[in-house]
Order: structure tokens, then sequence, then C-alpha cells
């Protein structure tokens, strides 16, 4: 985030990109930047699909900037690249800067480096950068250990310094809809960028990256008129979207209007359908919870065919209740299931599936399948099987797992965040229900 900052600071165009399935992080890229920050994931999408992304998103940018997720070599296991970020590096032909944590070193941080040089030899190693550096002559040992012992430059480093320490809570930092990163803490950013580290050489060592043009027809089959219109829960407590699954939607002709569950009393007019994405419901669970027209109206919708939509957090809220972590509160949701929600202080689940829908649902047909992320800190309490489970489950290694998608009426939702770039005919399978629905109400009201 420092070096977007300072690049942002230097008047450039950045495209920010962000390795693995977080939310967070893309968030406060967007923010910093000033562009809408993209996921990419080697599991949940396919190379193409990638590339594809990435080549749309820098179109019109100097420069591209993707953050890595874990270590440089971490993906879904321990024997193969599948899932990391070097492997993303190497599918998008892009240089990786190093940052190596200093904290109690000094010559072995070149073994460090010596070793990400050589595990991987078609990988493109632009530089190191230290973090956590006690001091300038902490930096000058390990940048002479560096330059005796290994091909890699060092860039420079970033001393430690607790102002710039980001809050975190239970699914990590607390959200850019939350956290507003001051300007004093952004130019302390810069500035240490500025004094710390060679970006004139970094920027001045990369190549030049020309993105493809998109070659894809853009497909609708209706009108701004004539396609549904998609209400889109959006604020401090609903804020987990991939930009992806709002775009693929729009693309198959949705109208796209936000809302916010939180300081809204009502939906908007004339929606054909809802969608509640993951947040902090259980941060705001009592305001959420005195908002009784709204939750009435959203019961309503629901009970009405309505297609609605809901995934982790946006799950949470469409259930029965809430409780706390201490287990003293409970707070009473929209109650479109019949599910009651305990929060606890130890995470229940995390990790990549993938679902095949058992039956038709309003995003896919029997058969279709998708890939998503699960990371929650909650679970259920009164499931007794008389709500219909219509996805069947597996991890990436492919073993069966218990987490389900509830459906009532056309009210779905689940644990589970699925990105729609894994198989976007469920988006449009989405978006058709949305306009059979709104149809359906326009027949009605004649």
């Amino acid at each position: 985030m420092a070096i977007l900052a300072y690049l942002a600071d230097q008047g450039y165009k950045v495209a920010p990109f962000k390795v693995g399935p977080d939310f967070i992080d893309p968030g406060h890229h967007t923010k910093i930047a000033g562009k809408i920050s993209f996921n990419l994931d080697s599991w949940m999408l396919s190379r193409q699909y990638n590339t594809r992304i990435f080549n749309e998103n820098t179109k019109g940018s100097d420069i591209a900037v993707v953050e890595g997720v874990m270590g440089l070599f971490d993906g879904i296991d321990g024997l193969s690249e599948a899932g990391c970020t070097a492997q993303m590096a190497k599918w998008l032909d892009l240089p990786v800067v190093l940052i190596v944590s200093a904290k109690g070193k000094a010559r072995s941080a070149a073994a460090i480096v010596q070793g990400f040089e050589n595990f991987d030899k078609d990988l493109k190693i632009a530089g190191v950068i230290f973090s956590k550096t006690g001091s300038l002559r902490h930096y000058d040992y390990l940048k002479k250990a560096v330059e005796q012992n290994c091909r890699t430059k060092c860039l420079g480093f970033m001393p430690r310094n607790d102002s710039i320490v980001m809050p975190e809570r239970h699914l990590g930092l607390v959200t850019a809809d939350e956290l507003d990163i001051g300007k004093n803490v952004l130019s302390t950013l810069t500035s240490m960028v500025k004094d710390h580290m060679d970006m004139k050489g970094l920027i001045n060592s990369l190549d030049a990256f020309e993105s493809a043009e998109n070659t894809e027809p853009e497909i609708s089959e209706f009108s701004e008129e004539q396609g549904p219109t998609i209400a889109v829960a959006r604020d401090k407590a609903f804020c987990f979207y991939y930009q992806d699954n709002l775009d693929i939607l729009k693309k198959f002709g949705a109208k796209l209007v936000e809302f916010s569950p939180l300081n809204d009393d009502k939906l908007p007019q004339n929606i054909d359908g809802i969608y509640f994405g993951g947040g902090y419901p259980e941060v705001f669970a009592k305001k959420l919870s005195e908002k009784n027209k709204l939750l009435q109206e959203i019961k309503k919708q629901s009970v009405s065919g309505m297609p609605i939509y809901g995934e982790c957090g946006g799950f949470m809220f469409l259930c029965n209740k809430l409780s706390s972590m201490d287990e003293m509160q409970k707070y009473p949701m929209s109650g479109c299931f019949d599910l009651n929600v305990q929060m606890s202080k130890r995470l229940r689940s995390l990790g990549y599936r993938e679902i095949t829908l058992k039956q038709d649902t309003i995003i896919g047909k029997k058969g279709d399948v998708l890939r998503g992320h699960e990371f929650h800190y909650s679970s259920l309490e009164n499931y007794d099987g008389s709500i219909s489970n219509v996805y069947h489950v597996t991890t990436r290694a492919g073993q069966d797992i218990s987490l389900k998608g509830y459906q009532v009426s056309n009210t779905l939702g689940s644990y589970l965040h699925i990105h729609f770039g894994s198989n976007e005919g469920c988006a449009k399978h989405f978006v058709d229900t949305c306009k059979w629905f709104k149809e359906k109400k326009n027949k009605d009201v004649i």
C-alpha cells in the first residue's frame, strides 16, 4: 500500500490488483489508487480469464501493481505452484518485487533472497525491499550481504513505524468502508518510499506492457429499459463483493442500484432482485435489527418470489436471528430463512470450495459448477433439514464437506462467496430469473 500511495502521489495512473480471494485489500487499493482493484485468482478462475481481466483493467494506466497472497510460492498445497503469486506472475509475465522482513536478520537475509532466486528459475525477480528494518545501519548490513551473495538488486527498505500499522478484527484488516486512511498516514507512507526506496530505478527497469485488445463481444439480451433492476446492499456492513461479479451481472443486462441496510428504511423502488454480499453484519447487528420496516419488506419480497441471493454476511442477514459472540444478545434479522446464526470467537471454516448445483436455483441449473471461497466465524444453531440444500460442495482437493446452499422460494443463501467468473452462465441465469420476475410483476399488475 505504501508503493500505491507513492505512485498516486507522483501522479501515476495506477491499475491495482490483488492475488487471491481477499475482499479487504482491494478496497484499500481502490481508495489509495483512485481506481477499482480487481482480484486475480488461479484456482477460482482460468488463466484466460485472469489474463483478460488484467488486460482490460490496465488500459489507460501508466503502471500496474499486483499485490500477492501469502508467501511468493504459497498456494493451495505444498507440492505445486497452483494458486500462488509466482504462478500468477508467470501467467501475466510480470516481474516480482520481494518483500522480506528484516526483523532479527542480518546476513541470513541473503540466504532467504538466494533461496527465492534459485527456487524457480522461470520467475523474474526485479528486486528486494526489506521491511521492519531497525535503522539505516541495519539496512546496510542486509544490502551488503545480498550484494555479496545474490543476483537480486536491493531496492531499499521500510523502517519500523507503529503509526502506519492498520487495525484488524476477526476477518482481517478493518475495511476501507470503515477506515479512512488519513492524509497524515498516506503522507508518511509516501515519504518512507521516497526516502528509503529506489522507485525511479525500479520503474525504469520495467518493460513496457501493452494491454491486448478484448475481442470478446459484450453480451446483453436486454436494453437497459428491458433488463431487470437488481438492488445491491452496499455499506459498512455489506462490502465484500468481487467487482467482476457486479460487472458480469451488468454485462448480461442487469441494472444495479445500491442501497444501505444500515441507513435506508426501505428497499429501492421497482427492483426485480436483491444481492446481499458479505461483510460484517455481526458488528452492526443492533442497528440492523432496528430496521423493522426494511426487514419486513425484505421478508415480504422473499415470500412473493423475488430472486434474492445472499452470501456469507448477506446470508446471515437473511436468517432469523444473529447471536453475539458472548451469546448475551440475539438480534432479529430479516427471517427469510428460519435459521439462527451464532457468532464464535474462533474461525469456523476457511478455504476454496467448488459447488455443483443439486437442483435448479436462481443462480444456475442442476449440474452447473461454480467455484468460490469460504471464510467465517459463525455457525447455524438450528438447521433441521427442512430447508432445501441445493449445493453439493467439495474442497479444492475434491473432498466432500458439509457446507450447504439454502433455498426457500427464490431466496438463496450460503456461507460461500462465489465468483461468477468461474461460470458466467450462472450470472446470466440470475439475471434471467430477475427478468422473469419483472415480467411476472408486470402481468400481475395488468
